[in-house]
């Protein structure tokens, strides 16, 4: 997008032209280095990494699997990627080296308009976000999501990128676990997934509606993964029940809003 197409979209509803677009520089950086740290101690395996183009706008949506996603996307994504990620790690010197390589905080439990105008932000000035639609660790089968994907995209027109991660997380493996040296991990991106951009304002029926949509893209996209592969998910985490997960969902704020402002 040139500089004064997106200086007008950015004034589009909602408003992005006040928000931040992090810097990726320090990630640029480190992703030869990540990549090759990873590579040393797993098998790592990336399949369809042609579906996120050189150029333009694009919301990679991955299943979450283990602890290990967030920094293995980083590294290996076809471009920079501004992930979304729970504010609760913002803390600290964790906190500062996500700022430093360009990840965008969130709060997943309450209304946070500064992480969706960020996200706007890349999107309209042509980068790329990634987010994970199920909301939390898990199973990774996207067997629930929130609307935040769906609603990035009726805003953007920005192509949907399913991306099914395998092996981030051992079957039976605990909330935090991370799986022994000589894993293999696989991404196997999908083709895009293109909604129509909906003007404002964007009710809250649309924004259902083209969530479940994208949701059933998602869950075949990991059959084809599966056949692609041969690789199985892990299954729940064990101690944390179905009902806890879909709590953190019910809480999802936006399904409680109309349209945006």
């Amino acid at each position: 997008m040139s500089s004064q197409a997106s200086r007008i979209a950015h004034l589009d509803l909602p408003r992005s032209h006040d928000a931040v677009h992090p810097s990726h520089r320090l990630l640029r950086l480190l992703r030869p280095a990540g990549r090759a740290y990873f590579r040393s101690r797993y098998d790592v395996r990336t399949y369809g990494e042609q579906f996120v183009e050189r150029r333009g706008a694009h919301i990679i949506a991955a299943n979450h699997l283990g602890l290990i996603d967030g920094p293995l996307l980083a590294a290996f994504a076809p471009r920079p990627v501004h992930a979304l990620t729970k504010k609760e790690m913002f803390e600290g010197a964790t906190g500062m080296a996500l700022r430093a390589v360009g990840q965008i905080p969130l709060s997943r439990y309450e209304v946070d308009p500064s992480a969706v105008k960020d996200c706007l932000r890349v999107l309209r000035d042509g980068g790329v976000v990634a987010i994970y639609p199920e909301g939390t660790r898990g199973a990774g089968d996207f067997a629930q999501i929130n609307h935040g994907v769906a609603y990035l995209a009726l805003v953007t027109g920005a192509p949907v990128v399913p991306l099914a991660l395998f092996g981030t997380r051992d079957a039976g493996g605990h909330l935090d676990s991370v799986p022994a040296r000589g894993a293999r991990f696989d991404l196997v991106y999908g083709s895009p997934v293109y909604l129509e951009p909906q003007p404002w304002p964007r009710r809250q029926a649309e924004v259902r509606q083209a969530a479940e949509a994208l949701r059933k893209t998602f869950v075949d996209h990991l059959v084809e993964a599966h056949s692609i592969t041969g690789r199985e998910l892990p299954g729940p985490i064990p101690g944390v029940t179905e009902e806890q997960l879909l709590a953190g969902l019910r809480r999802d704020p936006s399904r409680k809003r109309h349209h945006d402002r």
